[in-house]
């Protein structure tokens, strides 16, 4: 199994590469206030794919906070739970007749 998704990998790799390697045409990209920005496609559309993933990254920190937060608490209730001693509780006694 780990052959056949290393196997996929590398496919994607490769067309991956051979992508790259056939845009290779020099693009200009217009922002505002007339800045400009010309340079190889490949590089347009990596610098959007990083800056795609940070963006992610950065979306996902604070539900991941509020994780290890909750986690935290968790497991101090746990510990806390752990040592408090079980106290046994004797069944009720069955009514005098």
């Amino acid at each position: 199994m780990k052959f056949i998704v290393w196997l996929i990998r590398v496919l994607i790799f490769v067309l991956l590469l051979v992508l790259a390697l056939a845009n290779t045409q020099t693009a200009t990209l217009n922002f505002l206030a007339g800045y400009a920005w010309t340079a190889p496609l490949i590089m347009i559309g990596l610098a959007f794919f990083v800056v795609g993933l940070l963006a992610g990254l950065l979306s996902g920190v604070p539900a991941m906070v509020r994780l290890r937060m909750e986690n935290g608490r968790l497991k101090r209730e746990l510990r806390v739970a752990r040592e408090t001693p079980v106290v046994k509780e004797e069944p009720p006694m069955p009514p005098l007749i």
